[in-house]
């Protein structure tokens, strides 16, 4: 059974309206608490009930001494116990008992036996006794059954608590011994704790780390006895006063003196300091020391597994980092605070939480440099042994400073200029359209929003698949279509009539060009199968922008694709809250857009009918004529306007305008027109020579 510190020894003990006042060593044998008071077979010295004089705090385990006694040192047994008062009614006990055992359930503690002052350790409800499952729960009953104090001594947990059986019974301490075992908690000295100096064993491990005699000295260092072994002790000083003690065997195992107040251990080393050093351990306080640095302290506890989710809680309720809130008043006078917590997962997330806490625009952290190939170096003491004291220091000094959501500087991208100027993703000037003339306007850019409009039957989609075709010819871009007004089977001939470049059917629009293979629309089935995927709304409703964009992004990280295309605007659901605009509704959908866009970095072709023209004349309409508003024009990255030659006088009815009205990076493209000539047969766009009709198409507009 482990070992427990002096102090939760004495507050178990005590736990009783009448007990025996001993005096216990800092380690005892747990078993030893839960002996009944009764048959303790302790030497003791009964107290005179007349005497009033001051009881020593220096005698050995389980032994007080007076300076006046009216009686001799006598081993206490069955036969002269002093016997504490008890109902003597069974049946009432037992059903105390049964009370106890179903409130203690409650809160997850199974205890069976539930026998006054015996209790086997029990595995915690709350730490499960952490990675090495020890069991450290100790649970009390009190002598009149009505009571149940438990405490594990996990010094990373130290949960404790109590139940009653029954509201109504008086149980546990009278008013006089609650007020002395307070004083007990609540003051403490190094006599108390039996601290001793530093051996030449305790002081030889920490040579061993790189700690000198000085250091240890000047933190005040010292030791206890565990049995036969030697613990190394942390005195935890506020003001000079000693408010509580951590300590540490050489096995690295950890423990605390109960209920004692949490503070930082090095608390008075950052009084009136601007600049303050956060660590995770002991060690590694005294290793900041070494390389000069004495504004540091270390937090009590260990780090948390993870970062806690939700909003931070109100600092009465924020038990693990109360040390934070007792220490406040330090803490608040410091302009910048170094978090140098363990390089680990743990430590990682405890720098968070210490972040959030103390307000991560004056918080700076460390970055651990390499212990090996693979391997970095875990904390400040692995730095100070691996690479000396000198080392540690320029750690410190090249602090970075903590990451504050959406604020950022140049630097954080400078790896992306880098790359940009470099041209190493080979898109950074834009892929092509496949088209000489509009390559000259408009070329398509990773993370960029293109708006397309026309008036109807001017080729819009057609151009846009012809346009998808090119860009996987070329680049091997994959696209996710949301195309509401096609039927799959009618989009899946005009994609592979491009990449063919054959009519799908032997009917009359084909004129004697020969129709398509079956082996060739095996090849094409799998071309469209690896290159599209189809975003379709199955039932009769309308599909929200949210819904489109979801399943765009889960295509993206599938799939790889880096275009998606929505075809059109008026074939998504634009329900909006009644106070909200026309004009605020499509401003915050093209901002989601655009910010889908950018984060997956794919090209979005966003398709919008112009609004019902008046006294059209057969020219390209306007980006402003777009239905909704305008800002489609004003928040696109691109704008083009696609039209088709619909008078014979004026030039060739195949020919097509593309219009460049908009084009935000100026490394992508201009403003200007292109112009494209569309093969009916196999819907292909082709170049052509525009000095022959741009003339008359221009005066036709």
């Amino acid at each position: 059974m482990p070992s427990i510190p002096c102090g939760a020894l004495q507050s178990l003990l005590m736990g009783g309206s009448k007990y025996i006042p001993v005096r216990y060593s800092a380690y005892a044998a747990a078993v030893a608490a839960f002996v009944p008071r009764r048959l303790l077979h302790f030497r003791v010295h009964l107290r005179s009930p007349h005497f009033r004089g001051p009881v020593y705090n220096n005698l050995p385990f389980c032994q007080i001494s007076y300076r006046a006694c009216n009686r001799s040192s006598v081993p206490v047994t069955a036969a002269n116990a002093v016997e504490v008062a008890r109902p003597g009614d069974e049946t009432i006990f037992a059903e105390r008992i049964a009370h106890l055992k179903t409130k203690m359930k409650e809160v997850g503690i199974e205890y069976a036996a539930c026998i006054p002052g015996k209790s086997p350790a029990l595995l915690c409800p709350k730490c499960r006794g952490g990675s090495s499952t020890v069991k450290s729960l100790f649970v009390v009953i009190h002598e009149d059954r009505n009571l149940a104090i438990w405490t594990c001594f996990r010094g990373e947990c130290g949960w404790k608590g109590e139940v009653q059986a029954c509201e109504d019974v008086k149980a546990g301490l009278t008013e006089k011994d609650e007020d002395m075992n307070a004083k007990q908690h609540t003051v403490t000295t190094e006599k108390r704790l039996q601290l001793e100096p530093l051996g030449e064993e305790v002081i030889a491990y920490f040579a061993d780390r790189m700690i000198s005699a000085e250091t240890l000295r000047r933190n005040a260092i010292k030791q206890i006895k565990c049995g036969k072994k030697i613990a190394i002790a942390f005195p935890y000083r506020r003001n000079g006063t000693l408010v509580s003690c951590k300590y540490r065997d050489f096995s690295k195992k950890f423990w605390q003196e109960p209920d004692k107040e949490r503070i930082f251990y090095g608390l008075d080393d950052i009084n009136q300091s601007s600049d303050v050093i956060i660590v995770e351990g002991e060690i590694d306080k005294l290793s900041m020391e070494e390389a000069g640095y004495r504004n540091c302290v270390s937090v009590p506890d260990g780090a948390p597994a993870q970062v806690s989710k939700g909003p931070l809680v109100a600092a009465e309720e924020d038990t693990k980092f109360q040390y934070l809130w007792n220490c406040k008043e330090y803490l608040e006078k410091a302009s910048r605070i170094i978090l140098a917590t363990d390089a680990d997962g743990p430590g990682q997330a405890l720098a968070e939480e210490l972040a959030r806490r103390l307000g991560k625009e004056r918080c700076l952290r460390v970055k651990w440099p390499e212990k090996s190939a693979n391997e970095v170096c875990k904390d400040a003491n692995e730095v100070l042994i691996h690479y000396g004291p000198d080392a540690l220091k320029k750690v410190v000094e090249n602090s970075e400073l903590y990451p504050i959501r959406g604020l950022f500087q140049f630097s954080d991208f400078f790896h992306e200029v880098d790359a940009y100027y470099h041209q190493t993703h080979g898109f950074e000037l834009g892929v092509s359209t496949g088209w000489r003339a509009l390559d000259e306007l408009y070329n398509v850019m990773p993370g960029e929003l293109t708006v397309i409009t026309g008036v109807p039957n001017s080729g819009k989609s057609e151009w846009i698949d012809a346009l998808l075709c090119n860009i996987n010819e070329n680049d091997k871009w994959k696209f996710a279509l949301c195309s509401m007004e096609n039927k799959v089977r009618e989009h899946a001939r005009k994609l592979l009539e491009k990449h063919i470049r054959k009519p799908f059917f032997d009917a009359s629009y084909g004129g004697s060009t020969e129709r398509m293979t079956v082996q060739e629309l095996e090849q094409g089935k799998k071309w469209l199968n690896d290159t599209f995927h189809l975003i379709r709304c199955e039932d009769d409703c309308l599909p929200s922008i949210k819904w489109v964009l979801r399943l765009a992004k889960a295509a993206v990280l599938r799939y790889g694709v880096r275009g998606l295309v929505i075809d059109p605007y008026n074939e998504l659901d634009h329900q909006r809250p009644p106070n909200q605009t026309e004009t605020e509704y499509v401003s915050q959908m093209l901002s989601m857009i655009k910010r889908f866009a950018q984060h997956y970095s794919c090209h979005v072709w966003f398709v919008a009918h112009p609004r019902q023209l008046q006294h059209w004349t057969g020219g390209p309409p306007n980006m402003y004529d777009i239905s909704g508003s305008a800002h489609f024009i004003n928040k696109c990255d691109n704008g083009i306007v696609i039209h088709r030659n619909r008078d014979a006088k004026v030039g060739p009815l195949d020919g097509v305008q593309v219009c460049v009205r908009k084009v935000r990076n100026k490394v992508v493209g201009t403003i200007g027109d292109a112009f494209l000539s569309y093969n009916r047969i196999t819907g292909e766009f082709e170049d052509i020579d525009v000095r022959a009709i741009s003339m008359s198409i221009t005066r036709g507009g």
